[in-house]
């Protein structure tokens, strides 16, 4: 049955960048990548993501060993690629890994900055450190800062750059495009995703299975007995409306009508 609650798709002009971590001590990315990618094709808008990138966090975090932060190098490798290519529509772009891939991924923001217009705008979602971020901004010309938003849910990240600290990213002119905890609705009970679990499309148990890893990750214990998507509530948020009217405190009800209005047609 077509979830009939399923918020209305209404993404703002621009196109979307997504700059996650997943390599740093909490591995929430693992689902939160699996869920944005899953909601933009769902939404009829994987054309628009023009950059995708996972692993930013370019200094290890001595809480996580070097062993098991290549680990999660891995694993995030795997959530981008194996979610998009069983969903769909994402042949065109490539799931960088931004330590390991630095320069190619600062190129490759940088180029969707550059060609940034008032009308095309770019909105860069912050799924983890703002290093990345700032290194792109820093490469491309300075007339186009102004058509950049960057979108954030979470001081945890915007205050974690080795680099670049969050004033310093708007010092280059961007918006500043932020919303509520993402975490307050969307880490919730491992059984408020058995929904996914159980269902019979391999699509929605391959999402299940991604947010199972981190819960069964042994890096960091708050993640345990929970699913947790934080960082795709932001995508949530642009691809309901962003800055007008979308929904800034999305819950799991949100992400699994999406979903499956979409398997189910």
């Amino acid at each position: 049955m077509v979830q009939n609650s399923a918020p209305v798709i209404k993404a703002p002009a621009g196109r979307i960048a997504i700059v996650a971590d997943g390599n740093s001590p909490d591995p929430d990315d693992l689902g939160g990548t699996a869920v944005s990618i899953a909601l933009l094709r769902a939404a009829g808008l994987e054309n628009r993501l023009v950059h995708y990138s996972h692993s930013c966090d370019l200094i290890r975090n001595q809480r996580i060993s070097e062993s098991a932060e290549e680990e999660r190098h891995a694993l995030m490798q795997s959530s981008c690629d194996v979610t998009a290519r069983r969903w769909g529509g994402f042949e065109s772009i490539t799931f960088l890994d931004a330590k390991w891939q630095k320069e190619k991924t600062i190129k490759d923001l940088a180029h969707a900055i550059s060609v940034s217009t008032a009308e095309d705008p770019l909105w860069i979602i912050e799924a983890g450190e703002p290093d990345i971020i700032g290194f792109a901004l820093k490469a491309a010309p300075k007339e186009k800062h102004q058509f950049v938003k960057v979108v954030t849910h979470h001081s945890a990240n915007d205050d974690a750059g080795d680099f670049y600290e969050w004033q310093d990213i708007l010092d280059f002119g961007v918006e500043e495009v932020r919303i509520p905890d993402q975490n307050i609705k969307l880490k919730v009970k491992l059984e408020d995703w058995d929904w996914a679990k159980n269902h019979p499309d391999p699509r929605i148990q391959g999402i299940w299975i991604q947010g199972k890893l981190a819960e069964l990750d042994n890096i960091v214990k708050f993640q345990k007995g929970k699913w947790d998507c934080s960082d795709a509530g932001m995508v949530l948020y642009w691809i309901t409306g962003a800055t007008n009217g979308g929904l800034e405190q999305g819950n799991v009800d949100d992400v699994k009508s999406i979903l499956l209005n979409y398997i189910e047609k």
